[in-house]
């Protein structure tokens, strides 16, 4: 067999060599330089006819016809939902996240519940014994139609798969998958984008999906190039903290769902279980009466959570006071409390504050700046917030309340979990006052919220 002829291209400018350097002579970048697979030799007039007959003539975008796409269900009612519903034929997704986060459990307990579909579980990075152990230690039966395949090299892969014939394919990790004509090492740029490349091609001619198991870099990004992201599909984010039990599955990029809907597991020694009433679950621990701490109702997709921010202030000992977020914008975080010192007179400034979102959850969304607030003016004034009240509001730069979105479901869930009393934003909802058992309370600024609350 003929060696594949291979070249280095500048990823900032386009300029060739035919070997790799460190530094590109033409714009003069540094580790630009990526392995690329170059074939020079034309197709004949004969073999280019054949192409041009096997492919299809363009088609009016009127006359295309658009049927819903079929969906597969995992049988995790979770995982569906940031899905979009369950799996699409011939999908790639890309799940990504921080080493034993329980991205390669997750696989294991989707391909043990899928028991009519044949899966292919190709790894490289465990053997077929690991594999079996694990399967057991998640205490699920073993099935015939789950096929494992300890191997890396793409060309064995490839031959496999078209004798096989999978329903479904994982492939854990893809950054182990190589192509022996690259001079590069498994992981690089090349190899990952090589190996995505044939999956990609697989899924689509075939119908198959293909679930690619991916590292993150220490930044928490995906490790290997964007392109990748922007080849496949979906792209899922495995996220959470080893020291805490839950995990949420994110979406960054879904072609067939919404990309704001999550999913939230618990970590148990037999794998991960689904946390169907998350809310209840984050509030479980929660001591009322208690300075430094508010509840919260944030959105996450369509789904509401109630969520506990916490806040400590305490007389600092450094010369610079100290300014630490967990679960939260460290930058909002600085941004509230400029706000509170302008608006409401907080004087902060030889004090340190620590703020956390409780869980190991990270909430990101403006609506919960409110609940932060309180939490904060509590602890320093060490006056607990009234334990019955739901906070909701933006804060703005004017020390004002500003409207927020889905506040109906916010406000249902709150009444649900036996909450009396909500803050909303004033001509947030029309018609406030009682909303059956619960009091809507409109506030228009920090200092009205405040009276409200902390006596």
């Amino acid at each position: 067999m003929s060696r594949v002829q291979t070249k280095y291209v500048c990823q900032s400018c386009a300029y060739e060599s035919p070997r790799w350097i460190g530094k590109c002579p033409n714009c003069d970048e540094w580790n630009t330089f990526v392995e690329e697979i170059t074939d020079r030799s034309k197709p004949s007039k004969s073999k280019q006819s054949s192409i041009i007959k096997n492919v299809s003539a363009p088609v009016p975008l009127v006359d295309v016809k658009v049927a819903d796409e079929p969906r597969t269900s995992t049988r995790i009612p979770e995982f569906d939902r940031v899905l979009g519903g369950g799996i699409v034929a011939g999908s790639v997704v890309l799940i990504g996240g921080d080493p034993g986060i329980g991205k390669s459990t997750l696989m294991m307990q989707m391909a043990a519940a899928l028991t009519d579909t044949v899966v292919l579980y190709i790894t490289g990075e465990e053997s077929v014994n690991q594999i079996k152990l694990r399967s057991e230690r998640l205490e699920k039966k073993p099935s015939n139609n789950l096929l494992l395949l300890a191997e890396t090299s793409l060309h064995v892969i490839d031959a496999l798969l078209e004798k096989a014939q999978p329903d479904l394919i994982i492939v854990d990790s893809i950054q182990t998958m190589y192509r022996p004509e690259l001079e590069s090492a498994p992981g690089t740029v090349s190899q990952v984008r090589e190996a995505t490349a044939l999956f990609m091609r697989y899924a689509k001619s075939k119908g198959t999906p293909v679930f690619l198991v991916g590292h993150v870099t220490k930044d928490g990004l995906i490790a290997g190039p964007k392109v990748v992201e922007h080849m496949v599909d979906t792209v899922l984010q495995f996220e959470g903290e080893q020291h805490y039990a839950y995990r949420i599955l994110r979406a960054i990029k879904n072609r067939f769902g919404s990309t704001n809907e999550i999913g939230i597991f618990e970590m148990h020694n037999n794998g991960l279980r689904e946390v169907t009433n998350p809310s209840e679950v984050f509030l479980s621990q929660r001591k009322s009466g208690t300075s430094g701490s508010a509840v919260v109702a944030s959105m996450e997709g369509t789904r509401p959570l109630l969520l506990e921010v916490q806040a400590l202030v305490a007389p600092t000992s450094y010369g610079v006071p100290q300014r630490s977020a967990t679960g939260f914008d460290s930058k909002r975080l600085q941004m509230l409390l400029a706000v509170l010192e302008k608006r409401v007179g907080l004087h902060v400034g030889h004090y340190d504050v620590f703020v956390n979102v409780a869980g190991g959850i990270r909430a990101v969304e403006p609506a919960i700046d409110l609940g932060m607030a309180l939490s904060i003016v509590s602890s320093l004034r060490d006056i607990p917030v009234e334990p019955q009240t739901v906070a909701i509001g933006e804060i703005g730069l004017g020390g004002e309340i500003r409207t927020i979105s889905q506040i109906e479901k916010r406000i249902a869930e709150a009444k649900k979990l036996g909450f009396k009393r909500i803050l909303i934003p004033k001509n947030n909802l029309k018609g406030s006052g009682t909303n059956g058992e619960v009091k809507l309370i409109e506030v228009d600024t920090v200092d009205e919220a405040l009276r409200h609350v902390i006596s």
